[in-house]
């Protein structure tokens, strides 16, 4: 919102009616409503979220039923891990460097192609193993390529007052994936087989590509550096120079690291004798994230993102404490669902604050720094949740992560203040940020 329009609502009387009280807490449709580049994005983003999830369910149940090994699924995380973090660095100095929509197009064909090599496996009287393995390793490359660039062209498309409102949007998509997408894979995977799965992504990807074929081009900005060491390093300074982005960073790889349960749920459920829960505990996490996202209209009005982040993700650590220490289960299933609006609530917000203030020629690099934050911290969070859990128990594992995740974040707002006191109205960078685009129509 820019500062006129802030005074301007700030003078008019509130209108207490309930309807208008509902709609100022439904979503934000103004980024929908005013960027057709916008809608076909979201739209790619929701058809192929709903395919991804197919291969996600299907990959691991294939594996098991190869080899019978639980390590052997374990190890899919293990071969992602490095393709994360070298490609997700690197595809960040692409998006600045290059044409953000070709960038696209290519790595969305390129996973579409990943589908159908494990369709083909699939089909084979007798399926190999390796396929898999190299499958979600080149995946998880592919996709670290993109994300980045596709986060780097949303400010774009969209403008810089309804950057809130998108990230919002974008955190439903995700969300609605995140509940449906594995129920509607175990279906499809228990009643048609993994060769409907794989051949459902497949078609997933190709109408994503029709859509983005729409996209228009996103040239780099003529202040772009070439993808390099020197480029994806200058990125990296910028990000530590910035201590509010910092802060945002490091709040959100704690609260991941020390307070991620997702390992632990089957084992929770049977010291509870309640094996009936897990796929409840499971869907937890991003039904309450979808509750945020369903009732996101109140964030366009908030401008103290960083302080938000802050007291978001020091919630969800508290209701994870809660979930383990809990001795019922529907006290438990509360918890994780308090947990994951918590976790929506960070997420919206530090969107917003990296979309606000981050120049258009450092974009794709800083997203790709984002992508390590979001995406390393629950790898590594399951390892930690896991030794813990050896070392002590699973209840012990859970509630004193969430209790360390809650006292990790008091200590990193205390050392960065500036993430505490940033505002969206007087943040230096927001205002540059704000005015270029203006100056650009």
């Amino acid at each position: 919102m820019t500062d006129d329009a802030s005074v301007s609502a700030r003078a008019l009387p509130v209108d207490t009616e309930p309807g208008s009280r509902l709609r100022a807490l439904l979503p934000d449709l103004a980024p929908w409503r005013a960027s057709a580049d916008f809608r076909r994005l979201w739209l790619a983003g929701l058809i192929t979220n709903f395919g991804t999830f197919l291969t996600f369910v299907a990959l691991p149940v294939q594996l098991k039923d190869l080899t019978g090994s639980a390590a052997a699924v374990g190890a899919i995380g293990a071969v992602e891990l490095v393709p994360l973090i070298v490609f997700g660095l690197y595809g960040g100095a692409l998006a600045d460097a290059y044409d953000k929509r070709k960038l696209i197009l290519a790595t969305e064909a390129g996973l579409g192609l990943l589908s159908a090599a494990l369709l083909l496996n699939a089909l084979l009287p007798e399926p190999a193993v390796w396929p898999l393995y190299a499958v979600a390793a080149l995946s998880s490359a592919l996709t670290s390529l993109q994300r980045p660039a596709l986060d780097a062209l949303v400010p774009r498309i969209v403008a810089h007052e309804h950057l809130p409102a998108a990230a919002s949007l974008n955190s439903l998509r995700w969300t609605v994936g995140g509940v449906a997408g594995p129920a509607l894979a175990g279906v499809v995977v228990a009643y048609a087989g993994l060769g409907a799965a794989y051949g459902a992504d497949l078609v997933t990807f190709a109408v994503s590509v029709v859509l983005g074929l729409g996209l228009a081009a996103s040239p780099a900005s003529h202040e772009a550096a070439k993808p390099s060491l020197r480029s994806i390093a200058e990125g990296a300074r910028y990000a530590w120079s910035r201590k509010e982005l910092l802060g945002t960073y490091v709040v959100d790889l704690a609260a991941m690291f020390f307070a991620m349960p997702l390992a632990l749920l089957p084992f929770l459920a049977d010291e509870m004798h309640a094996e009936w829960s897990l796929g409840l505990m499971y869907a937890t996490v991003p039904a309450g994230s979808l509750m945020v996202s369903l009732t996101s209209g109140w964030t366009s009005r908030i401008h103290r993102h960083g302080l938000m982040v802050v007291l978001a993700a020091a919630g969800w650590g508290l209701a994870i404490a809660a979930a383990g220490a809990a001795s019922n289960i529907w006290l438990v299933l509360l918890f994780l669902t308090l947990g994951g609006c918590f976790d929506m609530v960070s997420g919206i917000f530090r969107g917003a604050m990296w979309n606000q203030t981050i120049p258009d020629e450092l974009r794709g690099r800083l997203a790709g720094i984002e992508l390590l934050s979001y995406s390393v911290g629950p790898q590594l969070g399951q390892v930690r949740s896991g030794g813990m859990a050896a070392w002590t128990s699973v209840r012990a594992s859970i509630w004193a992560g969430g209790v360390l995740c809650a006292g990790a974040v008091g200590v990193l707002a205390l050392c960065l203040p500036a993430l505490t006191t940033y505002d969206a109205r007087t943040n230096e960078h927001a205002l540059r940020l704000r005015a270029q685009r203006k100056a650009a129509g």
